[in-house]
């Protein structure tokens, strides 16, 4: 039973970055009908930015953190105005290749600037780990999901009690409609964009220091992030969040009782079930964003 509980806990932390990544990959799937094969980089942006600011400006730590996030911001908001503003009205296939394009020039300049060599990310929480009862966790991992719960909880408030929230719901919904009663759909859009980026590069920079940072370790946080969405049903906030918790439960489990080797294959197979059961996700709704 200890071992167990343990499970559940390494699966709890993880699942809450893993939250992270669906919440913003479903907004922007959602909202702007992008098929988003960057999002993975943006998550590698947010890592190779907590180094940037750790590194090479000799920022704190916690300042790192928020300066990573605000550059996956910046960053999806000129992506968004630069690519994808100009390809309004195109077909879906014509933004997927644009974003593929962007991952793979993202990668290559990741590479370019950083080198292929895995960096490690200091930290200033103890090594020591915490026990709490028949588990034991390291402050860092317990910092992450405290970090992600907060990023979590907050994104849900912004899209359920704020007015741009309501915004961002309208055009979800029907987008010529909610033009119609005055909401700038262009806005809305960088506006989505920018903060799914956000979000991608705080899972990044809160993970980079657990575990190393790589130009190529993206690709991975990319497909679990469509493998939540999918779990979690399209638009549907409160569906990531959970379809992100149970792949990081699932991952972790697999990887204790039956092979480590299994932990990424794990998701894939629930997905495979998923879309023979119940192919619009496991807590999918009627069409709304919240």
């Amino acid at each position: 039973m200890d071992t167990l509980l343990q499970h559940l806990l390494n699966g709890l932390i993880l699942g809450g970055t893993y939250a992270l990544l669906g919440i913003g990959l479903t907004l922007i799937f959602g909202i702007m009908n992008v098929v988003n094969f960057a999002h993975g980089e943006f998550y590698t942006l947010g890592a190779y930015g907590a180094f940037l600011f750790l590194t090479v400006l000799r920022a704190d730590f916690f300042v790192a953190l928020l300066g990573a996030v605000a550059l996956g911001v910046v960053g999806g908001a000129v992506c968004e105005r630069v690519l994808l503003r100009p390809l309004t009205g195109e077909s879906i296939d014509t933004t997927m290749l644009v974003m593929i394009g962007v991952w793979i020039a993202m990668q290559n300049g990741e590479l370019l600037a950083w080198g292929g060599v895995a960096k490690s990310i200091a930290h200033p929480f103890p090594q020591a780990p915490l026990v709490l009862g028949p588990v034991s966790v390291a402050p860092l991992r317990l910092f992450v999901f405290g970090a992600a719960l907060v990023l979590i909880v907050a994104s849900h408030l912004l899209i359920r009690r704020t007015r741009l929230g309501k915004a961002m719901r309208a055009t979800f919904q029907d987008r010529e409609t909610a033009a119609l009663m005055g909401v700038d759909i262009h806005t809305i859009h960088t506006v989505t964009f920018a903060f799914g980026s956000g979000l991608a590069a705080a899972a990044g920079a809160l993970l980079g220091p657990v575990f190393v940072v790589s130009p190529s370790m993206g690709d991975l946080a990319a497909l679990k992030a469509f493998c939540v969405v999918i779990l979690g049903g399209l638009g549907n906030l409160a569906g990531a969040t959970l379809g992100g918790l149970i792949l990081g439960i699932a991952e972790e489990l697999g990887a204790g009782y039956v092979s480590s080797g299994y932990r990424d294959a794990i998701g894939f197979i629930m997905i495979i079930l998923v879309l023979l059961l119940r192919p619009s996700g496991l807590f999918a709704r009627a069409e709304r964003v919240g």
